[in-house]
C-alpha cells in the first residue's frame, strides 16, 4: 500500500519560492537586507577607484558638446572655473556619478537578490522582462542626450547669447600711409615657432606667442558682442547631469505603459483613443525637461511619443495573462504537481492536534 501510494505521487520537486509559504523571521530580513547592502556598495569600490583614475579622460568627453559649439560659433572653446576647488569637485563628482552609472546592475542584481524570494514565479517573470528593457531605454537616453540634444541646446544658447546684445564698433578713417601687420593664421602651432613669433590659431581663436624657453603662450580672441560667452565648468556640468537624469526617466515610457496595462489602470484601447491627447502631454513633458528653447522641446517630445507607440505595441504583444504564464514550456515544471492524498489516520492526528507532526 504504501509503495503504491509513493508511486502515484511520485513527481517532480516543486522549485523554491513563494508559493512554498516559508515565512522569514523579521531578524533573518534584516541580516539578509545588510549583506546585500555591504556587497552593493563594496562592489561598487573598485569601479570608483577606475572611475577616478580615467576621471580626467570623462570630464573632457563631457566638455565636448560645449567646446565644440562654441568654437563653431567663432569663440574660444574654453570653460571657466571661478574657484580653486570648482574643477577638482567637478572631477570628484564625474568620477563618482560614473562610478553609480556602471555600478547600477550589480547593486540592483543585490536588491533582486533580497526581494526574489519574496515573490512568485508569476511575478518575478515580470521583473526578467522590465529590468533589461528599463537598463536599455537608459542608455539610449544617455546616448540621445550626448550626441543629439546637447549640440542642439549648446548651439541655441551660444547664439542666442551672441546676438541678444549688439555692441556698437564704430568706423574710423585710415591714414593712406599706414600700414598693417600681416599675422599669420594657421589651423595649429607651428611644429617648430621661433621665438619672438606670433601667430592665430583659427581652431582654438587664440593668438600665439611663441616664448624663448620653446612653451608656446595663447592670449583668447572673441567677437565683439554684448555678452561674453564663458561657461562655468560646474554649472555646465550641473546642467548635463539634470538634463540626463529628466532623459532617462523620460525614456522609461514604455515601461510606464506596460505597468499601466497590466496593471489594468489603462487598456490598449483607453490608450489608443487618446493618442492625441496624450501627445500633448508628452509635449508639455519635453518642455518640461529641457530648456526653453522650441527645437529642444520638439526633439525630446517626439523620440517620447515614439516610445509611447513602441510600449504600446508590447503591451497588446505581451499582455500580463501571457507574461505571467511565461513565454515557452518553462512554466510547465510545477505542472503535475499534486498535494499527496494523506491517511486516515494522518488527518485525523491534524485535526485533533491542530498541527502536523
Amino acid at each position: 500500500m504504501a509503495a503504491s501510494l509513493g508511486k502515484k505521487h511520485k513527481t517532480k520537486p516543486r522549485p523554491r519560492s513563494a508559493d512554498d509559504g516559508r515565512v522569514m523571521p523579521l531578524g533573518d530580513h534584516l541580516e539578509e537586507l545588510r549583506i546585500r547592502l555591504i556587497l552593493g556598495i563594496l562592489g561598487l569600490v573598485p569601479i570608483l577607484v577606475v572611475a577616478i583614475i580615467f576621471g580626467k579622460s570623462i570630464l573632457a568627453w563631457l566638455l565636448v558638446p560645449a567646446q565644440t559649439q562654441l568654437a563653431d560659433a567663432g569663440l574660444p572653446p574654453y570653460l571657466q572655473a571661478t574657484s580653486p576647488l570648482e574643477t577638482f569637485w567637478a572631477y570628484f563628482k564625474i568620477a563618482f556619478v560614473t562610478a553609480i552609472i556602471i555600478g547600477a546592475p550589480w547593486i540592483l542584481w543585490q536588491l533582486w537578490k533580497f526581494i526574489a524570494p519574496g515573490l512568485h514565479r508569476s511575478e518575478q517573470r515580470f521583473v526578467y522582462l522590465l529590468a533589461p528593457l528599463s537598463g536599455i531605454l537608459t542608455i539610449m537616453s544617455v546616448l540621445f542626450l550626448y550626441y543629439i540634444m546637447l549640440p542642439v541646446v549648446m548651439q541655441f544658447f551660444i547664439s542666442f547669447g551672441i546676438t541678444v546684445v549688439d555692441f556698437p564698433v564704430e568706423k574710423t578713417h585710415v591714414p593712406f600711409d599706414m600700414v598693417f601687420p600681416s599675422i599669420p593664421m594657421l589651423p595649429g602651432d607651428p611644429s617648430d615657432p621661433v621665438p619672438g613669433t606670433m601667430w592665430v590659431d583659427t581652431v582654438l581663436h587664440q593668438l600665439r606667442f611663441a616664448m624663448p624657453d620653446g612653451s608656446v603662450l595663447g592670449t583668447p580672441l572673441t567677437k565683439a558682442t554684448g555678452v561674453l560667452q564663458q561657461y562655468r565648468v560646474s554649472e555646465y556640468l550641473n546642467m548635463v547631469l539634470m538634463m540626463a537624469m529628466g532623459f532617462a526617466l523620460g525614456f522609461q515610457l514604455p515601461v510606464i505603459v506596460l505597468l499601466l496595462g497590466w496593471t489594468g489602470i489603462a487598456e490598449p484601447s483607453f490608450l489608443k483613443k487618446y493618442r492625441r491627447h496624450i501627445a500633448l502631454i508628452l509635449a508639455i513633458v519635453g518642455a518640461a525637461l529641457t530648456p526653453a528653447d522650441p527645437v529642444s522641446m520638439f526633439l525630446l517630445a517626439v523620440p517620447m511619443y515614439i516610445l509611447f507607440e513602441f510600449g504600446l505595441v508590447l503591451l497588446i504583444i505581451l499582455p500580463a495573462q501571457r507574461v505571467s504564464k511565461g513565454f515557452s514550456s518553462e512554466s510547465k515544471e510545477t505542472e503535475g504537481y499534486d498535494e499527496p492524498d494523506l491517511p486516515s489516520d494522518y488527518q485525523n492526528r491534524d485535526t485533533q492536534h491542530g498541527d502536523l507532526p
